[in-house]
C-alpha cells in the first residue's frame, strides 16, 4: 500500500485510457487538492470530448486547472506549460498533477532550459518537412532522447537546432534546478497491461462517439487547420476527415482506435525507462483494485 500524505503534491503519470484521471479525483475528493492538467493536448479548447477533458460531473467534485485553457489555435510548449503548472506549486490547496504528457512530469521534476521560441516563418517551413528529413537532420545525440516516431517531438527538435544553431540535447544538458524534484512528491505511475489497455482505449472512443465527438469535430471544421497543435488530438484528423468525405465513420473509428493504441504505446515504453524512482501502480479489470492500492 502507497501511503499518500494529504500535504505532500502527487503527480500521476500514464498511457491514454489508463484511469489516471479517476485516481486523481479519488485523492482529490478523499484528501483534498487540486487536479491540474499534465496533458499537452488536454490544455486546449475546442477539443474537450476527444482529448478527454474531465466532464462536467468531475469539475463539480472537485477543482481543475489548466484544462482547456488555452485557444485551439494557438502555440503552446512545455515552457509555457512550465511557467502555467508554476503558481499551483505552492499555492493553497497541494497539487496533483495528473497526465499522459512525459515531458511535462520531466520537465517539472528535472528541470527545463529556456530555449529561445521557434520564428512563424522557420515553424511553416519546418510543418513542410517530411519526418524522416527532419529526423536525418537532427545530431544523434538529441536522436537518441526523442521519440523518433512522434512528429511533434521531433520536429520542435529541427526547429530547435535550425533556430539556435544548437541541438536540442544539448539546451537540454544545461537544464537549470528542476522546479518539483521527484523526492518532493508522491510520483505515481500506472502501469496498464496491453490487452486491457487496448480494450479501454476502443470502449473510451466509443463513448466519445456516443458523446458527440462527430458533432465536437463538425463545430470545429470551419476552423480546421492540421498545422494547429490542438489538431494534433487522437481522433479528431480523422473525424475531420469523415466530415470532408474522405472516410467512413466506421474507418474513422477504426483508424482513430489504432493512433491511440499506437500511442499508448510509446508512452509505456517512456514511462518504463524514464520512471524508474517512481511509485509504479497495476492497474486490472477493476479500477478500485488500484484505488484500494492507496488506502
Amino acid at each position: 500500500m502507497i501511503n499518500i500524505p494529504s500535504d505532500m503534491p502527487v503527480l500521476i503519470a500514464g498511457p491514454t485510457a489508463s484511469g489516471k484521471s479517476a485516481l486523481a479525483l479519488h485523492i482529490a475528493t478523499q484528501q483534498g487538492g487540486v487536479i491540474v492538467n499534465a496533458d499537452a493536448l488536454q490544455v486546449f479548447d475546442g477539443w474537450r470530448i476527444l482529448t478527454a477533458r474531465p466532464d462536467d460531473q468531475d469539475l463539480a467534485a472537485a477543482p481543475h486547472a489548466l484544462y482547456g485553457h488555452v485557444p485551439f489555435d494557438a502555440d503552446y510548449s512545455v515552457g509555457h506549460w512550465l511557467r502555467d503548472v508554476t503558481p499551483y506549486l505552492n499555492g493553497d490547496q497541494r497539487p496533483i498533477i495528473v497526465g499522459g504528457t512525459g515531458l511535462n512530469f520531466n520537465a517539472l521534476t528535472k528541470g527545463l532550459v529556456d530555449i529561445p521560441a521557434t520564428p512563424d516563418e522557420l515553424r511553416q517551413q519546418a510543418n513542410t518537412i517530411p519526418l524522416p528529413d527532419l529526423l536525418a537532420a537532427l545530431d544523434t545525440k538529441t536522436q537518441s532522447r526523442i521519440d523518433t516516431q512522434n512528429r511533434m517531438r521531433v520536429q520542435r527538435a529541427w526547429e530547435v537546432l535550425q533556430n539556435t544553431g544548437r541541438g536540442l540535447a544539448d539546451w537540454q544538458d544545461a537544464t537549470p534546478p528542476a522546479s518539483l524534484p521527484v523526492d518532493q512528491a508522491i510520483c505515481l505511475t500506472v502501469d496498464a497491461p496491453k490487452d486491457w489497455l487496448n480494450d479501454r482505449i476502443t470502449q473510451r472512443f466509443d463513448q466519445m462517439l456516443a458523446t458527440g465527438a462527430v458533432e465536437e469535430a463538425r463545430a470545429m471544421l470551419p476552423y480546421w487547420d492540421p498545422d494547429h497543435l490542438s489538431a494534433k488530438a487522437i481522433g479528431a484528423p480523422e473525424m475531420i476527415a469523415h466530415l470532408q468525405g474522405q472516410m467512413t465513420l466506421d474507418n474513422a473509428r477504426a483508424a482513430a482506435i489504432i493512433a491511440s493504441r499506437q500511442y499508448a504505446k510509446r508512452q509505456r515504453t517512456w514511462f518504463r525507462s524514464r520512471h524508474k524512482d517512481w511509485h509504479h501502480l497495476p492497474v486490472s479489470a477493476d479500477i478500485s483494485a488500484t484505488l484500494r492500492l492507496m488506502g
